[in-house]
């Protein structure tokens, strides 16, 4: 498989669905909203967005299975899957905050091998694939060379659905607090770890996150020259439900102030 000129056809792909999504954002009515859960919406231009990326791909990769966020298309193949997330930041869209993105990364066996972020209204396309490096559009990005805690830029999310972690984070964030330039929460998980992959940021952490949040932003910063891992000793940060994502010159400082606190 040449991954590089798949990797072309995916930017044009997640492109096309962005354009869809912004074109919609411009008059979006908040009455059509659906609640999944507390906190977890969705909206008919997610479910839209997915059936164009899932026709598409198909297209492009036809051997391929598919992990999709809306359940468009959920068979599974041994080797290839499309990991989907049509609108990673529904809650920003919902609300008119220009932060959200598509994302798709394409797993083969247990590894993502290729990913594309496309940061819909910023018009930024950040792609990577095993062995070609990371990009924003057509320049090459590299994670930052901040090697200490203190000058760090660190990205979280918060873990809604599970009250009891609650406490924890709160600690997390208050040692974060005192120890870095400050932490930010922008409410897209592909995008925290894009920024990541850019140098904008040294590391991104969040936990109880799905497959299709994480799986383009994985290779991005692996690309990039960051790091990934688990909070813990675990490898399975794809499927795991938590993950870190830096520069990798702080990883083991972001590792060790958590689990300062996480059990």
């Amino acid at each position: 498989m040449n991954l590089q000129q798949l990797s072309q056809e995916l930017n044009a792909i997640a492109k096309r669905a962005g354009a869809f999504i912004k074109q919609e954002a411009q008059n979006f009515d908040r009455s059509t909203i659906e609640m999944k859960g507390f906190a977890n919406m969705v909206s008919y231009v997610d479910k839209q967005a997915e059936e164009m990326l899932v026709e598409d791909l198909r297209k492009l990769l036809p051997e391929a299975g598919f992990i999709t966020e809306e359940g468009t298309d959920t068979t599974r193949q041994e080797r290839y899957n499309w990991v989907i997330d049509p609108l990673d930041g529904t809650t920003n869209f919902t609300h008119g905050l220009p932060l959200f993105s598509v994302s798709v990364g394409l797993m083969e066996y247990n590894e993502i091998v290729a990913g594309v972020v496309y940061g819909v209204m910023q018009d930024e396309c950040f792609w990577a694939y095993k062995g070609g490096g990371a990009y924003c559009n057509d320049k090459k990005i590299h994670v930052s060379d901040i090697s200490t805690l203190e000058q760090s830029l660190i990205i979280t999310g918060f873990p809604y659905y599970e009250e009891t972690k609650a406490k924890q984070y709160l600690e997390i964030l208050h040692a974060f607090m005192a120890r870095s330039h400050g932490f930010r929460r922008l409410g897209s998980a592909a995008l925290d770890l894009a920024y990541v992959a850019a140098g904008r940021a040294e590391t991104f952490f969040e936990y109880n996150l799905q497959p299709y949040d994480v799986a383009a932003g994985i290779i991005l910063v692996q690309e990039a020259g960051g790091h990934v891992s688990m909070f813990g000793d675990g490898d399975d940060f794809i499927f795991g439900k938590q993950i870190i994502g830096s520069n990798g010159h702080i990883h083991q400082q972001v590792k060790d102030t958590i689990n300062e606190f996480w059990k």
